[in-house]
Order: C-alpha cells, then sequence, then structure tokens
C-alpha cells in the first residue's frame, strides 16, 4: 500500500520542506500492510514516505517520543493520519542501506539507549501475566482460523502450545527483572541504519512496553535456528555497552539467554496467528506460515517445558 499523491503534497507542505515538489517516487519496500518509498524533490534532494495502515499506524508518535529522549532516529518532518486507520510520515533520508549489517557492538550500543528510554504512555505492556497468556491467545487465534475452514491440519500445533500454556504462568516469571520498559521489537540489523550521520534506529510499528530482553533475542534473524549461544552472546555485549547485569540474571527458573529466547519464539508464534485472523486473512499463505509456526513453538518447547 502507498499514500496517494495529494498526501505526499500535503506532507510536503506541512513540513520544512514546503517549497519542494515532488518529481518522481521510488519503492524501497512495499507490501500490503506499509510501503517505504523514496520521493526525489525538484531541487534534486529526498525525502523518504513511509505509509502503513492498523495495526502499525503508531509509529510516528513512537519516533518522535524516543527522539525526544535520546534515541538515535530518523528525524519525522510531517505526518499525515486518515480516519485514524491510514499513516503517512515523511522521514529524513539517511541513504542507501549499508551494504553491510550493524555490528553486535552497535546493536548492544543501540538497544541499550532503546531501553534507557522511559515507557511511553499507550503502548501494549507485556508484563508477565500478558507474557503467560500468550499460549492461549494463540489457541484462541487457532480456533478462529480453524472455524473458518483454514488451518485444519494442525493438531501437532495445538498440542505444542498447549504444552506451553501449562507451563506459562511458571516460566513468565522475572519478566519484569530490567531491563523492562521501552522495546523495540523488530530489533534485527537491518533495523539500524549506520552512516556518515551516524547509527539510526528505524522500524518503529510494533513498539511495546515489557521485558528488553525480547528485542536482544530479536537481534538474530528468526529464519535461522534458535541459537541461545548467540543470545548469550548478545547479552553480554549489552552489558558491556551499559545495560544493567540484571540482564543476564536467570527469570523463571531458566538461564537468561534460554527464557528471551522461548518467549521471543511464542510471542512471535503469537503475533502471526493473529496476522492471520486480522490482518493477512489469505488462506494461500497458511501453508508456508504454519511451517514458521512449527518450528518455532518445537524451539520455544525445547527452552520453556
Amino acid at each position: 500500500m502507498s499514500a496517494p499523491s495529494p498526501v505526499l503534497s500535503s506532507l510536503l507542505a506541512s513540513s520544512p520542506l514546503r517549497a519542494r515538489r515532488a518529481v518522481s517516487r521510488e519503492p524501497i519496500h512495499v507490501w500490503a500492510l506499509s510501503a517505504v518509498e523514496r520521493v526525489h524533490l525538484d531541487n534534486g534532494g529526498t525525502v523518504i514516505l513511509k505509509s502503513a495502515i492498523a495495526p502499525f499506524t503508531g509509529e510516528a508518535d513512537v519516533l518522535q517520543y524516543a527522539g525526544r529522549h535520546g534515541v538515535p532516529v530518523p528525524d519525522v518532518l510531517a505526518v499525515s493520519r486518515r480516519d485514524d486507520a491510514h499513516l503517512s510520515m515523511l522521514l529524513e533520508d539517511l541513504g542507501e542501506h549499508p551494504a553491510e549489517d550493524a555490528s553486535l557492538p552497535q546493536g548492544a550500543a543501540a538497544a541499550v539507549a532503546i531501553h534507557a528510554c522511559p515507557p511511553m504512555g499507550g503502548l501494549p505492556v507485556l508484563d508477565a501475566r500478558e507474557l503467560a497468556s500468550l499460549p492461549g491467545r494463540a489457541l484462541g487465534a487457532l480456533a478462529r482460523l480453524q472455524q473458518a475452514g483454514r488451518w485444519s491440519d494442525a493438531a501437532d500445533i495445538r498440542r505444542l502450545l498447549t504444552e506451553l500454556a501449562e507451563v506459562a504462568e511458571a516460566r513468565s516469571a522475572g519478566a519484569a527483572t530490567p531491563p523492562f520498559g521501552m522495546c523495540h521489537s523488530e530489533f534485527h540489523p537491518t533495523s539500524l541504519h549506520t552512516g556518515p550521520s551516524g547509527l539510526r534506529v528505524l522500524d518503529w510499528a510494533r513498539a511495546f512496553t515489557g521485558p528488553g530482553l525480547l528485542d536482544l533475542a530479536s537481534w538474530r534473524d528468526t529464519p535461522l535456528p534458535l541459537d541461545v549461544a548467540a543470545i548469550a552472546e548478545m547479552i553480554g555485549a549489552y552489558i558491556a555497552a551499559g545495560g544493567p547485569e540484571s540482564a543476564a540474571a536467570e527469570r523463571g527458573g531458566l538461564p537468561a539467554e534460554v527464557w528471551a529466547g522461548g518467549w521471543h519464539r511464542v510471542w512471535i508464534c503469537e503475533w502471526y496467528l493473529q496476522q492471520c485472523v486480522r490482518w493477512m486473512p489469505n488462506p494461500e499463505a497458511d501453508e508456508a506460515t504454519q511451517r514458521v509456526v512449527r518450528r518455532h513453538l518445537t524451539e520455544a518447547k525445547e527452552c520453556l517445558t
């Protein structure tokens, strides 16, 4: 999805670039729920146009809030909201994404800055109670899919979620152990932009208040198998960068990296199932999503049960 041209013109008119005119738009990443484009201006300059629909319409507020509290983020130049269901915003253009991903020390330092930001009102809160509810909520989403005639061959997924639900309350203990507060949620190397102007943290559409260890567990891309040793390495780098030493403390009777890896997998599986029900109801994608959910839930079970 992409913002209509009149919206872009209105954004430019309300921004510090009000004297400029768009001459072309270059898609960078476009999918069903959001779009990122580079807008070329009549003076040779460029800006980024980002558009989104629910559930990703709160990102502008988060960017502005995080920026005011010292988190390195792109400047928001203008914001437009239509019917509370469509967000369009102009951002400073940081240039092409570097060929090399951000390093582990850079990621750790960025995570420290994010988690030092005071919690923002209005964001979802993932405390111990909410964390423990994730398997049950995922089971509810699975039931709705099956009632709609989808995910009929998912008895193993139901069994995995049921087993995780049985241990969820005990394993959610320690969720509020620091770091707990502002979380990015899409914290991957590709969400960090490093360039001549320094490091910036991108992609805040799913920010929440909760255990910072979920950010640290997400650093290694989820298409790769879960690697708790890599999470432990990130936790060590995070503490070395100034994060609280309690990041390495046990939670729910488990080592920090095992707890983080298991709950991160449960958390993203609940999100995948909710996406299938609410925002991406295309049955053609079900088989691929089921494969991912099966793998992640198996990894979560190995960590949490």
